[in-house]
């Protein structure tokens, strides 16, 4: 199958949350960033979350920070 020829999805018309809301993501707020966190700990995509690139790089920032203040875990550990 050529990569030309694949079928997509069409994309939906996603907002912005922060657009939104008219506000920007914090570091402290730790329930609004785990929305755009896998139950893994690794960020989602701009794509999959539909937040804009401006707040995007604002959001993986926060999440960071978030994370080496301690408010956030890095990873969940999952017993097998």
């Amino acid at each position: 199958m050529d990569k030309k020829n694949k079928r997509r999805k069409p994309k939906k018309d996603q907002t912005c949350y922060f657009c939104d809301n008219k506000s920007n993501p914090d570091y402290k707020d730790t329930l609004v960033l785990r929305r755009f966190i896998t139950d893994r700990g690794r960020i989602l995509a701009a794509g999959r979350t539909g937040v804009c690139s401006k707040h995007q790089r604002k959001l993986s920032k926060a999440i960071k920070n978030s994370r080496y203040m301690s408010l956030i875990v890095y990873t969940e550990h999952h017993a097998i």
